[in-house]
This record gives structure tokens, C-alpha cells and sequence, in this order.
């Protein structure tokens, strides 16, 4: 008796189903944003920036992922905005430098390739690029049976940008008397979703908690970019894993201290509701941004012309101050829960 012969499709890989994807991808970028290079199904991605008018130009780097929030996507069996998740991580990271968003490239690893869901996941992606107003120019999508499950997935992040050197955030500009701004969240975000998950497990959830649970993270490209423009940013800080003081801490001089007044901190229902769920406000507030998503520091007198540039939803108000005091890290006042 003949043995049947072994196939990479035999042992959970589909390369004909891959390439039916990357087809569909390419389509869906030629849509977008124009490089002038045909990036997908190549070896490797190009992106021309001899028409970036920008003076010593300096690239900015950043990757990331959403962490365990897919496992969420999983659970609900909804994808279509997981992929924005994945670009504003990134996005809103290159930003702290005030750097402009230039390109995005993708990695997904599967145990077994669903079409349906992977191109979801993908136009998610590719929506992300289009609120960052930069271009997905490639990417890997990984088939790894034994590795993850049939329907486990994971996503990692890479977006490049660019900024001019005298246009750098740092928070060397940062001196005693600057004002600490508040943008609020969309959301949770995409931090803290191993706690979201424990305290989740076993109960049964209602539609309007679930579409809180998978709301996409703001990004804040166009308002930041915005104040860059107009030299009303200073320094600032993108509240994700380790919450609002961790992240704050980063972005002022080691000489320089911290003044937050935690009353002021406009807390969402979503963290309100995560808080009835035996969490501590210590806990809360160094594994979720409860509410606050960007951070802006600035001299007080540019509040007015800072507001203008943000729809009411997202609009910045002020939570403390930056000072010179011996102690670091200054907290008073009680979140409002």
C-alpha cells in the first residue's frame, strides 16, 4: 500500500490561503496613502521621505502590542477594531517625541489561518493607519500550529516616524511651574487586560460591558501634532502599562517633581465598574489609565489656545503642576470613585 506523502498543508500550514491574504491586503493598502513603491509581497518595505519637508530630520521608532485584550477580541469573537488597538500603541508613543507617524508594519501569528477573521483584524489595522495618517507598508502573518492554538492569535506592532531635531520633545524643556494636562481616554485602552480578565472570568457580562471592554484606543496623532505645530507642548506622557504617575514620571528631569491632585482625575464608568470588583485604588491607578490616556506639559498660559484644538469628549483639563520640592512623586486628594 502506497504511503500517503507528507505536505506542509497536512501539518497546519496553508501558504495558498496566506497568499489569498496577502492579495487582499495589497488591494486594500494600493487604497490608501501613496508611497510610490508597491510594498506588499516583497522582501522587504520601502517608504520614500525625500518629500518630508523637514530640516535635520531625526526617525522615530516604536513597537508594541495590545497584550491580552485579544484574548478579549477571542472571547467576544469580535475583530474589527483590535487592529486600531495595535496602531495607536504605537503611534501614540512616537508622538511623545512629537514625531509625525510615517509608515506601519504588522506581525500576526496564528495557529491556523480563518480568512474571515484575519481580514477583520486587518482592515482594523489599516484604520488605525488612516486616524494616524500614515501607511501600512508591510508586514508578516505567521501560520504556527502547535505553537497557538486553532483560534489564538497574536499581534505585534512597528510604526516609524519623523521629527525634526529642534522640534523634539524632551522633557529637558520642562521647568518648575509648568502645568500638568489631563486628555481623557477613549477607554481602557489596551493595559491591564490579565487583571480585566480574572475579574471577568465566569460571569456573564452584558452587551453594553463587553462594548466598553473592546472600545479602541484614542489616538491622538492629529490634536498632538496640532500643539507641536504651534510650540504649546513641552513635554508629555502616553498613559499605558504601570498607569498615570509611572508614566508622568518619565517625563519630567530627575531635578523636578511630581504634583497631582487625584480628586481631579475625571475617572470613566468602565473603571468604576472594574473597581466594585475587590481592586484597590492603588491597584486601579498603577494598572489603568482610569480615564486619562495622554498627558500634556505645558506653561499655564497656553491652556485656552491647548483646548481649542480637542473635541469636548477629549478635551485636556489641568491635574497638577510640576515644582522643584525635594520629594519626587506628590499625590493629595482621593480618586472619586
Amino acid at each position: 500500500m502506497k504511503k500517503k506523502s507528507n505536505t506542509y498543508k497536512k501539518s497546519g500550514v496553508n501558504i495558498r490561503l496566506a497568499n489569498t491574504l496577502v492579495k487582499y491586503i495589497a488591494k486594500k493598502t494600493s487604497q490608501t496613502k501613496k508611497t510610490g513603491f508597491d510594498n506588499i509581497g516583497a522582501f522587504g518595505a520601502t517608504f520614500d521621505i525625500s518629500n518630508q519637508k523637514i530640516k535635520d530630520p531625526l526617525i522615530v521608532s516604536c513597537t508594541d502590542g495590545v497584550g491580552t485584550k485579544i484574548e478579549i477580541a477571542n472571547d467576544f469573537k469580535k475583530f474589527d477594531s483590535i487592529g486600531i488597538d495595535l496602531v495607536a500603541m504605537s503611534v501614540n508613543d512616537l508622538i511623545v517625541q512629537g514625531a509625525k507617524p510615517l509608515f506601519f508594519l504588522d506581525y500576526l501569528a496564528v495557529g491556523k489561518l480563518n480568512l474571515k477573521k484575519t481580514k477583520k483584524i486587518i482592515n482594523g489595522i489599516l484604520a488605525g493607519c488612516r486616524l494616524s495618517g500614515c501607511k501600512l507598508i508591510g508586514g508578516e502573518t505567521a501560520e504556527m500550529p502547535g505553537t497557538y492554538q486553532k483560534n489564538k492569535f497574536d499581534l505585534a506592532g512597528f510604526a516609524v516616524g519623523i521629527v525634526s531635531k529642534k522640534k523634539i520633545l524632551s522633557k529637558k524643556k520642562v521647568k518648575n511651574g509648568d502645568i500638568i494636562l489631563a486628555i481623557p481616554s477613549s477607554g481602557i485602552h489596551s493595559n491591564g487586560y490579565s487583571l480585566v480578565r480574572s475579574v471577568i472570568k465566569n460571569k456573564k457580562l452584558s452587551h453594553k460591558i463587553q462594548k466598553q471592554l473592546l472600545k479602541p484606543t484614542k489616538i491622538y496623532v492629529n490634536e498632538i501634532l496640532s500643539l507641536c505645530k504651534k510650540n504649546l507642548i513641552k513635554s508629555c506622557a502616553h498613559i499605558t502599562g504601570g498607569g498615570l504617575i509611572e508614566n508622568l514620571d518619565r517625563s519630567i528631569p530627575t531635578n523636578l517633581s511630581l504634583n497631582i491632585d487625584l480628586s481631579k482625575i475625571k475617572i470613566k464608568k468602565i473603571f468604576k465598574w472594574l473597581k466594585k470588583h475587590n481592586i484597590s485604588s492603588s491597584e486601579m491607578l498603577n494598572t489603568f489609565n482610569c480615564g486619562i490616556g495622554f498627558c500634556i506639559i505645558t506653561k499655564k498660559k497656553n491652556i485656552k489656545h491647548i483646548k481649542k484644538i480637542f473635541t469636548k469628549e477629549y478635551e485636556p483639563y489641568q491635574i497638577g503642576f510640576v515644582s522643584n520640592e525635594s520629594k519626587r512623586i506628590n499625590l493629595k486628594g482621593k480618586i472619586q470613585w
